[in-house]
């Protein structure tokens, strides 16, 4: 398998999202070709499983600046499992997106698609990143070309949205996560992701093994941890094609990816167990599960609740990586596929109620299930998957996670987990309890579900919360087996 492969596919939307801005005049073309990408790039992904589970590891460096500071694409199976997951549900968000902003009518929807292409190209280059400087790049790319899709509508709570989403994300990148890099090439002479991390011989103390740990997880905005995600609630001002991108394709898992990455291959899943690196990062990934998961509670916006619920669902990934084990980190793994797949239909579903019935309150759901009965089945499906019950995928992540706690003896954290998965409960049911079970006033007869655009998708992801329970093995075995085997 040659690296450049690596190149032509982080290439291929930015690309293609030429293609798509000169079929602009033609909205059945244009949304033709970005579904076509999106199927393509899923194909040549999936043409790297074979090779990446035999214990390949492509790589090509484009072009050096300094010794030991390249440009380079690197694959191994972590980058390959957040590939798959942003090819697979690109395609099923551009249908879903095409059918949603037809039917509200929204404006400027060949840029729409073109920042959408751009997105996937970025979460598709940190992906493959072979190094820290690589991945900084494509990880602020996503910042910049997520942002017109933040502010699409262009109003003023828009602006007033996307100030905060770029100036937080910013901020933390430019202020903490940028010198938290430098650092680490000034102790270790290089960035590469390299097995085992390369700081265990740079002389670098359990204290500023812990400093530098905070510098990347406060920088890496994208991955929400309290107090840097504010910026995640600003952003749900965008349409719901957008909130599902960020929240499940592309944006906020390029933040947990980066921080699960940065402790298996910059620290060392044994130096940050040993200096006890990632230790306080145990409780603030607490902290956060549980604050997100109670304010959520009190939200009445369907989005604004699903926003703080993927706060709370990010830290999941979090905890793992600072659980600084293999099965901490496969378990962050398996949850970034898991949450993608629940959230998303979440997401999708909140649009199609929007499409459908434009309501947009937890609190004007009541009786609407039964005009609506496959979105908000759907949604049950996802819910109980992000709970954490069986037979969704979901299931596994946090069964996984816990034994993970218990492994090291930090039976605290199997508490914070309970916890949050009862208050799941609270929050995600009580929408399909209020659509099913109570009796809704003003529903006109002709709302029905949204349109086969929206549905179709939203049926599918569900579905797919499913498949991932009985399917969850093969992911688990093929990133543990490369973890252990040091590939």
């Amino acid at each position: 398998m040659s690296g450049l492969w690596l190149a032509v596919l982080v290439a291929w939307p930015a690309l293609m999202a030429l293609a798509v801005a000169a079929a602009g005049r033609w909205p059945n073309l244009r949304e033709s070709v970005s579904i076509a990408t999106g199927v393509a790039l899923l194909i040549g992904a999936i043409r790297l499983v074979g090779p990446i589970g035999a214990g390949q590891r492509p790589s090509v460096t484009l072009f050096s600046i300094l010794p030991g500071l390249d440009f380079t694409f690197t694959l191994e199976p972590l980058g390959l499992v957040f590939a798959l997951v942003a090819a697979t549900l690109w395609p099923l968000t551009t249908f879903y997106a095409a059918g949603y902003m037809r039917s509200n009518r929204e404006a400027h929807q060949t840029r729409f698609f073109v920042c959408f292409a751009l997105a996937i190209s970025a979460a598709i280059g940190i992906a493959f990143a072979g190094n820290l400087l690589t991945l900084f790049v494509f990880y602020e790319m996503m910042t910049l070309v997520t942002y017109p899709l933040v502010t699409h509508h262009g109003d003023a709570e828009s602006r007033v949205g996307g100030r905060i989403y770029l100036g937080i994300l910013l901020t933390t990148s430019i202020g903490l996560f940028l010198p938290a890099i430098v650092i680490t090439y000034l102790l270790a002479g290089t960035l590469d992701f390299t097995h085992g991390g390369i700081l265990a011989n740079t002389g670098l103390g359990p204290k500023g093994a812990m400093a530098l740990y905070a510098l990347f997880v406060f920088g890496i905005g994208k991955a929400a941890v309290m107090p840097v995600h504010r910026w995640l609630p600003a952003a749900m001002v965008a349409p719901t094609p957008v909130s599902a991108l960020l929240h499940a394709v592309a944006v906020v898992k390029a933040g947990v990816f980066t921080v699960l990455k940065i402790t298996v291959y910059i620290f060392g899943l044994d130096y940050a167990l040993k200096t006890s690196a990632t230790e306080p990062f145990l409780w603030l990934a607490s902290i956060t599960i549980i604050l997100a998961s109670v304010i959520a509670i009190y939200c009445d916006n369907l989005k604004k609740r699903l926003a703080y619920s993927t706060i709370g669902q990010l830290s999941y990934i979090v905890l793992g990586s600072a659980l600084a084990t293999q099965l901490g980190a496969v378990s962050g793994s398996l949850h970034i596929i898991t949450h993608a797949f629940g959230k998303i239909t979440l997401f999708f579903c909140a649009g199609a109620i929007y499409t459908a019935a434009h309501r947009k309150y937890v609190s004007q759901l009541n009786g609407l299930g039964r005009a609506m009965p496959l979105t908000f089945t759907a949604f049950t499906i996802a819910a109980l998957s992000l709970i954490g019950l069986p037979p969704m995928g979901g299931a596994w992540s946090k069964w996984f996670l816990m034994s993970g706690s218990a492994g090291i003896e930090e039976y605290a954290f199997l508490g914070v987990l309970a916890l949050s998965s009862l208050l799941n409960i609270i929050y995600l049911l009580d929408i399909p309890a209020r659509a099913f079970f109570l009796r809704g006033d003003n529903i006109p007869e002709t709302v029905t579900e949204a349109p086969a655009a929206c549905v179709i998708p939203l049926c599918l992801t569900a579905a797919g919360c499913i498949v991932l329970f009985f399917a969850a093995h093969p992911i688990i075995d093929f990133v543990d087996t490369a973890l252990g085997a040091g590939a």
